[in-house]
């Protein structure tokens, strides 16, 4: 429960997050909420993955089901645009390595020492589709997003600078996991031509998320 005026933002919120194992190795998240006043709701999720269970995510093959990008200024900020990925380092339509383009001179790349940005999936933004596919050939591990939002944010774990501490004692140091993280597009009020994040009196936010896992066979 968000109450009236918490953070800045109008309504009591009430969020109810589902999660759920399922007999086909997946996770599933679904969110709901509803407020008292209009406001303004995007609700994600931030878990990391390495699917080789320690060393650096950059030999992961991943596939990112967008043509298009949200790029964002030096301060980290979408423009407002709506960018193609074509012909740039922000191409995931064919599975690639992630280390495969990271430090190449591309501007996008720069501001954010690596990936730190949305995609905009192609999907109708309501019914479950594929957002991205994650492989890693030394396990045969893999993990597939399925999501009925708009937009992706993948992570390439940039900031990670060591000062964390994980299982068995592992330093997280970066580029040590991915994120995936399934959203509405970031700074969506300032900008109309990004979906709505609006959620009016009456209303109901309801979105899913499934990660589904798998080995090699």
């Amino acid at each position: 429960m968000s109450v009236d005026g918490e953070e800045n933002y109008p309504g009591t919120l009430s969020v109810e997050v589902d999660y759920v194992v399922t007999n086909r190795v997946e996770l599933r998240l679904e969110y709901r909420a509803t407020s008292d006043k209009d406001t303004i709701v995007n609700l994600t999720n931030h878990s990391y993955f390495n699917l080789a269970g320690n060393g650096n995510i950059l030999g992961h093959e991943l596939l990112i089901n967008a043509d298009s990008f949200t790029p964002v200024s030096k301060e980290l900020i979408p423009t407002g645009e709506i960018r193609r990925v074509e012909g740039t380092p922000m191409d995931f339509r064919h599975a690639k390595t992630i280390g495969a383009q990271i430090n190449d001179p591309y501007e996008q790349l720069g501001f954010t020492g690596g990936y730190d940005h949305n995609f905009v999936l192609n999907s109708d933004g309501t019914s479950m589709n594929l957002a991205a596919r994650a492989y890693e050939p030394t396990t045969g591990h893999t993990v597939k997003v399925f999501t009925t939002q708009p937009g992706v944010q993948f992570y390439s774990g940039n900031f990670l600078d060591g000062s964390l501490t994980g299982k068995a004692d592992v330093v997280y140091n970066k580029y040590a996991g991915f994120c995936l993280e399934t959203q509405h597009f970031p700074d969506s009020p300032n900008h109309k031509n990004f979906p709505s994040t609006v959620l009016r009196v009456g209303e109901v936010f309801n979105e899913v998320t499934v990660f589904e896992f798998s080995l090699a066979t």
